[in-house]
């Protein structure tokens, strides 16, 4: 695929990169692209075209895929050029694992952090997903639950679990688009998200701590049984 058709997810228009933009902006382009699915696993990233379709040098694309490369998105090998890194269904579930942790974290501060408009954001941002589950738009319930955990690290304010916890979210939204939902996940997240915000709205930082821990450990455990149904047997760890 064209790598400015595929930071768009349609065709290309132009290029995406003003010319003198700084590697940031490059990087967020090309990490969206893969992080979005737009990049598949193992496709080939050709720096001349990159740069091209970028607006920008080749050198300034090394850099970038040498900070990609870091973060677990890209794999450069000698003579051989860089690719969108596949990642595996065990890695998958170490990620779930370290997010587990991280987030427990993050929720156990926001309910000391929670004020009272935080605690309203937070319920209608459960209203909204329920509409949207109950309106069959799965999609539209993946895109709201991202928000959520987002409100939630807002309300924590703690920038660097913050960037540790968007490294992996680019890693795992990449696997979860691949193995099919496991059969009623989407309707029980509701009832933990339920659960998380009740103890943030309590002030219990314990018990928000536990409920995102168990919310997380379920996600974990929903994928594994994602990976097994679309092989067709039990997931071999």
């Amino acid at each position: 695929m064209d790598l400015t058709e595929a930071m768009e997810g349609g065709p290309a228009h132009g290029n995406e990169v003003p010319p003198g933009e700084p590697i940031s902006l490059i990087l967020k382009h090309i990490r969206d692209a893969i992080a979005g699915g737009r990049l598949m696993p193992n496709e080939r990233l050709l720096e001349v075209d990159m740069a091209k379709q970028l607006n920008t040098n080749r050198a300034n694309i090394r850099t970038a895929l040498a900070v990609l490369e870091s973060e677990g998105l890209v794999r450069r090998e000698a003579n051989r050029g860089a690719r969108v890194r596949l990642i595996s269904e065990q890695e998958a579930l170490e990620i779930a694992e370290a997010r587990l942790a991280l987030e427990g974290l993050i929720a156990r501060k926001a309910a000391e952090l929670a004020t009272d408009d935080d605690v309203v954001f937070l319920r209608q941002s459960l209203d909204a997903m329920r509409v949207r589950l109950e309106a069959g738009d799965l999609i539209g319930v993946s895109a709201l639950n991202g928000d959520f955990h987002r409100a939630i690290l807002r309300i924590a304010n703690n920038e660097t679990i913050g960037r540790l916890l968007a490294n992996l979210r680019h890693q795992l939204v990449r696997v979860q688009s691949r193995p099919i939902p496991a059969p009623g996940r989407a309707a029980k997240s509701g009832g933990e998200h339920l659960r998380i915000v009740e103890a943030i709205a309590a002030r219990d930082p314990d018990a928000a701590e536990q409920a995102m821990r168990t919310h997380l450990k379920n996600v974990a455990e929903g994928l594994k049984e994602s990976f097994a149904m679309n092989r067709g047997g039990p997931f071999n760890s």
